[in-house]
């Protein structure tokens, strides 16, 4: 079936080697996404007779969104909407998060349970014609799970990924770009336990992923989290490559609760 194919797809783009902006997990929050673009020398206008937004990037970056682009946020179709049309205009990348995924099934017609912030984005997409719904769906069907950049040296997956299994296009490595690894067995909220693959990730790839809300994004082993939590009252974070920079926007308000408190890492007294 040509539909379970075009899931395992992968975006394999050595001779891209930046300058790339990659933006942590939006999850409907349109206002700091604009601000966050401002604030990295993008503008951004909304032609209101084509209904589509025009950007123009600093220089010769593009953007890259690590996914979770809706839920739970204020505004999932307008961040929709603005990062298909980067995408259109050549100057964006996003890979598939888990929030997206299920959106994408909803909107195929599967049954998936409307919760966790689908609901939110549902009713917000009742405002929106069918022509923009086939849009949201044609372009989430053709979201690769993850994206090699710059000669195999810079990774990007929702939920991150260990070396062994980039370039791969299977069920299980998208299963692991989406959710990340799980012992199986669920916590006293009834949510996965996850892995921490990061602390003992030793590739020569920079990985950078969202998916897990930390309080500020750190370095570990080659990889880092960029995903701030902006839904929960956190905030919206880019990573500036090859220069390795962070800047942020502070959330304007908390859209939602988390369901899980945000990870902390312990911090290692090193040298690194």
């Amino acid at each position: 079936m040509r539909q379970d194919a075009q899931e395992y797809n992968n975006l394999i783009l050595l001779d891209q080697h930046g300058p790339f902006h990659i933006i942590g997990d939006v999850h409907g929050c349109l206002q700091e996404l604009e601000t966050l673009l401002q604030r990295l020398g993008y503008t951004v206008s909304f032609l209101e007779q084509e209904q589509r937004y025009e950007v123009i990037p600093p220089e010769d970056y593009k953007l890259i969104f690590v996914g979770d682009l809706v839920d739970r946020g204020p505004n999932s179709p307008e961040v929709l909407r603005l990062v298909m049309d980067m995408v259109e205009q050549g100057i964006a990348y996003c890979v598939m998060g888990n929030h997206d995924d299920k959106l994408y099934r909803k909107l195929q017609g599967r049954n998936v349970q409307v919760r966790h912030g689908l609901e939110i984005t549902m009713a917000q997409l009742e405002r929106y014609d069918r022509a923009f719904h086939r849009r949201v769906w044609k372009f989430l069907q053709d979201l690769p799970h993850h994206i090699i950049l710059d000669d195999g040296r810079l990774v990007i997956a929702h939920a991150g990924l260990e070396e062994r299994y980039h370039g791969r296009k299977t069920r299980g490595t998208r299963e692991l770009c989406l959710y990340g690894p799980t012992t199986g067995d669920l916590d006293e909220r009834g949510l996965p336990v996850r892995l921490d693959w990061a602390a003992s990730y030793c590739g020569k790839a920079i990985v950078v992923y969202g998916h897990t809300p930390v309080h500020e994004p750190r370095w570990r082993n080659n990889t880092i989290n960029i995903d701030t939590g902006c839904v929960f009252g956190g905030s919206l974070t880019a990573l500036s490559y090859p220069e390795q920079t962070l800047t942020y926007v502070d959330s304007f308000e908390t859209y939602a609760e988390p369901l899980r408190p945000f990870v902390t890492y312990q911090h290692h007294h090193s040298s690194s």
